[in-house]
């Protein structure tokens, strides 16, 4: 009888260890969703109380090698690019990819910017070429924004008609100046450190940061603009050592997929289709990201049950 009385004690203790340990995602994704996808996940760990969303930003290149070079089991990977889902981890580490929010380049600056108040849209290039100026970007073979920034310097020359404006801007930018994704570059620009840096306008709005609206010929947001885009380009690390992907200027598109080495399949289409859904979509929104509704999919055949609703 005592045993009886011991085991009944000890079985309430035993159910709620059990139930304290919670189903686990894992969600590698671009810097530039750091806060939109923590929103993301705090409305998602709401509504599954019982799932615990772990989420780490790299620039987007970044969390591709993070799979196909060290073997993470990624639950999610969202992209700043498709296009980095596509040629780095399709078809041998994903099977698919989701288009669902779009973004535009811009030049954010801070309270201590030499010639803040004098820069506009049309001079910015020469307030970035001022004596004393330091600029930056992201580094183009970890993060999007890196080989945005290029093609927009790039596209300024041909927009504006500055023969050589390309070679001057990219001249006058120490390397010191490029860092791995473009969030880390924003406390170098707090610090004073840098005067102005080329980011998507979704961060200078979500860090309340002044910023340089781009004319559409260079600020790669319009679909309409393509072909123009498409005059500028740079060649980025491919798969392997010693490979190398042309990256053509083209309108920003979003991507997102399940690796298919995830650890957690079930969990990370959930969180998928959460970010998908009408919430999901009002919460980038309301972080300054459009979003592409409906979504577009690379390989719907391939696409977990639960996600094949939002294509049909």
């Amino acid at each position: 009888m005592k045993k009886l009385i011991a085991i009944l004690l000890v079985l309430p203790v035993l159910f709620a260890c059990r139930n304290e340990k919670k189903e686990e995602i894992l969600v590698l994704h671009a810097g530039s969703l750091s806060i939109p996808f923590k929103d993301m996940a705090e409305a998602f760990m709401t509504k599954y109380p019982d799932i615990n969303v772990a989420l780490e930003a790299y620039g987007s290149r970044t969390c591709a090698r993070q799979i196909t070079d060290l073997k993470r089991r990624a639950d999610v990977m969202a992209s700043a690019d498709s296009e980095v889902i596509r040629n780095l981890l399709m078809p041998e580490y994903a099977d698919f990819c989701i288009d669902f929010t779009t973004n535009e380049m811009v030049i954010m600056y801070g309270e201590k910017s030499r010639f803040a108040e004098k820069i506009n849209a049309r001079n910015w290039f020469d307030i970035l070429l001022k004596p004393g100026v330091e600029y930056g970007h992201s580094n183009p073979n970890f993060d999007p924004c890196g080989y945005r920034a290029v093609l927009t310097m790039q596209l300024a020359e041909k927009h504006y008609r500055v023969p050589g404006l390309y070679d001057k801007l990219k001249e006058r930018m120490p390397q010191k100046n490029i860092r791995p994704k473009e969030v880390d570059l924003i406390a170098l620009l707090e610090a004073g450190e840098l005067d102005y840096i080329f980011i998507y306008r979704s961060v200078a709005e979500q860090h309340r940061a002044p910023y340089v609206i781009l004319p559409d010929e260079i600020n790669l947001k319009s679909a309409a603009l393509r072909d123009f885009y498409r005059q500028a380009s740079i060649k980025v690390t491919g798969k392997k050592p010693g490979d190398w992907i042309k990256k053509q200027g083209e309108p920003m598109v979003y991507g997102i997929t399940l690796p298919n080495i995830a650890k957690n399949p079930p969990g990370g289409a959930k969180f998928i289709a959460f970010v998908l859904d009408e919430e999901g979509r009002q919460i980038m929104k309301k972080n300054g990201q459009p979003v592409i509704f409906p979504p577009i999919v690379a390989n719907p055949g391939k696409l977990p049950e639960g996600l094949k609703k939002y294509f049909r």
